[in-house]
């Protein structure tokens, strides 16, 4: 019998927070009231000609980010920990993968510094 797993897994609040501490660095900061889907928004204003662009990228972006936490949760048992225990050698039992931008986008895990790159 296998120990269960605690899993803490949030990757779009993580991406959101990278969002508003761009912001916050560029020194326009945003308000502390919105939604994460009004900084994702905000976010993708600045990179597009239009609001319908900003809120499709921003809808998109969404989504891709929920398909790779659902796809680490999918795969937890069958690769994603034998692959960090053979990797790393980590024995512990919690999980906290988050998601990073660090010369490119990252999935890492805290414990076992487990890194997954991401290609665009």
């Amino acid at each position: 019998m296998s120990t269960p797993h605690e899993v803490i897994v949030h990757l779009y609040k993580d991406w959101v927070d990278t969002a508003r501490e761009v912001f916050r660095g560029s020194g326009h900061p945003l308000e502390p009231h919105l939604t994460d889907d009004e900084i994702a928004y905000q976010y993708f204003r600045l990179q597009t000609e239009t609001d319908e662009a900003a809120e499709d990228m921003s809808q998109r972006n969404r989504e891709r980010i929920e398909v790779l936490e659902r796809t680490i949760l999918e795969n937890l048992d069958s690769a994603i920990i034998p692959d960090i225990r053979a990797r790393t050698g980590y024995t512990g039992h919690q999980f906290i993968f988050r998601w990073v931008y660090a010369s490119g986008e990252h999935i890492i895990e805290e414990h076992s510094e487990y890194r997954i790159p991401l290609q665009s």
